[in-house]
């Protein structure tokens, strides 16, 4: 599903990613993990095209993605690439099912179209009561997964999730820990999931940790 060949990345004087490689097979859920500084967040927006590589390549199947120009890279992403994030980044001023369209729109959905989808997904993950519902009247883990919907509103491939329950209490976190699970038995999704929480990294398929801008080999300690 996805290959990391070589990636380097580095700010000025600081080399954040030192010659990373990486298999992420299809319907895999793999988790990174690693203390702060150790380059998760970087070789997650490299992996999500959000940010480019110094050298090395990041590869979809067969498409390589420094091949692409910005417009298409942008339309890939778009088809391609979920994305769930500590902080969910839901816009204030729309509704719970108008911000699960917003990735529908962008790729050219219908309105109605996006909704019948959007709604889908919101009743799939137990929110059909909170649609017209604003992120400021929704709890902390209603809104993630609200996130998590918009992130398979366009179907995509990959989901990729940074420290998706960095700000959920301990009994919601495990509800969203488990609902990655059944949305990759469902829908089978891929997951790459940085993350500081055990619980989650341990239940993930694979492990994979990071020190300084490498992947230790399996099984080293951190």
């Amino acid at each position: 599903m996805i290959r990391v060949e070589g990636i380097q990345k580095s700010y000025g004087e600081l080399a954040v990613l030192k010659g990373i490689d990486l298999l992420v097979r299809e319907k895999e859920i793999v988790s990174i993990s690693g203390a702060s500084g150790a380059g998760k967040t970087t070789l997650l927006q490299i992996i999500g095209t959000l940010d480019r590589p110094d050298s090395g390549e990041v590869w979809y199947g067969d498409t390589r993605l420094s091949s692409l120009s910005a417009g298409k890279l942008a339309a890939f992403r778009n088809h391609h690439i979920g994305f769930v994030f500590q902080f969910h980044h839901l816009l204030p001023e729309f509704t719970a099912l108008e911000n699960v369209c917003m990735p529908g729109w962008i790729k050219g959905m219908s309105k109605k179209e996006a909704e019948k989808r959007a709604a889908g997904l919101l009743e799939l993950l137990g929110l059909q009561e909170r649609l017209s519902h604003k992120p400021n009247e929704l709890s902390g883990g209603e809104q993630q997964r609200v996130s998590v919907a918009r992130a398979l509103m366009n179907s995509p491939k990959v989901i990729l999730a940074d420290e998706p329950s960095g700000n959920l209490d301990t009994a919601t976190k495990g509800e969203l820990h488990r609902l990655f699970f059944s949305l990759r038995d469902e829908l089978g999704q891929t997951f790459v999931i940085v993350t500081h929480d055990t619980e989650l990294a341990s239940m993930s398929d694979r492990q994979v940790q990071m020190k300084d801008g490498v992947i230790l080999p399996e099984n080293s300690m951190i």
